[in-house]
């Protein structure tokens, strides 16, 4: 019992971290209306400047956060203004193609100024933990998990509390009624696209003192998220938070419980995908 009990906390603490991706890849959906294959670059790139930060300035990553979040917001705000902006009214191939050649350029910046090396960060509390009776729970994931939950949690009151996110939500349903009401859409499409890719970098700060920097670190992050955005629904950020929870903790099951589980656990979101797929075409036959 109790190592299902501790199976099951590991997972939840590691949802955190997914429902921080998937979170801005259903509001770059959601919101903007655009898939962006880029997602897990910008995941790389705060990975790296909480890297940075600690390595050079002697920061810890979580005092760093703030400014890492703030500096991939511009990053992803200049990103629509140079690109996203000019390709919303395209067709989707158009915008998916544009969307991956960001990718590949960020990671082979990536590439050519860092190495291919990852880079690990090291704080003071890295290898502390909580126990709870016969329960172990690593201080570093706590911490993460934590963080998630209150960053989503002021997402959500922006959302919903908010006259940006009564914006937001107003433009995401239609567009041409939001600008005929006087919102100024491409204002809330930059917002919108920046905030994305900031909850990316924070997530990529958490991922750095969890695992590490590496210019490839965002591509399995990014898999996953569109794996639980899937399962949610496209765009819908509510769900993105049972989905989180629910893959989380299938990847812990089956490495707990799988022979040779460690391995196997990272396709898991491929069976997600591929059940959720099956269950959508069975109930729209019906």
């Amino acid at each position: 019992m109790e190592l299902f009990l501790q199976t099951l906390i590991n997972g939840l603490l590691q949802s955190g971290i997914y429902a921080l991706v998937a979170s801005g890849l259903a509001l770059a959906v959601g919101v903007v209306g655009i898939v962006n294959f880029a997602h897990g670059e910008y995941l790389m790139i705060g990975a790296f400047l909480a890297w940075a930060a600690s390595s050079y300035l002697g920061l810890d990553p979580l005092v760093a956060l703030p400014v890492v979040a703030l500096a991939v917001f511009g990053v992803g705000a200049l990103t629509y203004r140079v690109s996203i902006k000019h390709v919303l009214l395209a067709p989707e191939l158009n915008q998916m193609l544009l969307t991956f050649g960001i990718s590949i350029l960020l990671q082979n910046l990536a590439l050519m100024l860092l190495g291919g090396n990852t880079r690990t960060v090291t704080t003071p509390y890295q290898a502390s933990s909580l126990t709870l009776g016969e329960l172990s729970i690593g201080g570093p994931k706590t911490i993460a998990f934590a963080l998630a939950a209150l960053i989503l949690g002021a997402l959500y009151w922006v959302l919903y509390r908010t006259n940006l996110g009564r914006q937001m939500r107003a433009v995401a349903q239609n567009r041409r009624g939001a600008q005929l009401i006087g919102i100024n859409v491409d204002r809330v499409y930059l917002i919108a696209f920046g905030a994305a890719c900031g909850l990316a970098a924070v997530a990529g700060v958490l991922v750095s003192i969890l695992l590490f920097a590496s210019p490839t670190v965002g591509l399995v992050f990014a898999l996953k998220a569109f794996a639980i955005i899937v399962m949610a629904g496209l765009g819908n950020l509510t769900g993105v938070l049972w989905a989180s929870v629910l893959l989380g903790v299938s990847e812990a099951l089956v490495q707990t419980y799988v022979p040779n589980g460690g391995g196997l656990s990272d396709a898991v979101f491929f069976l997600m995908i591929f059940l959720t797929l099956i269950w959508r075409s069975f109930r729209g036959a019906k």
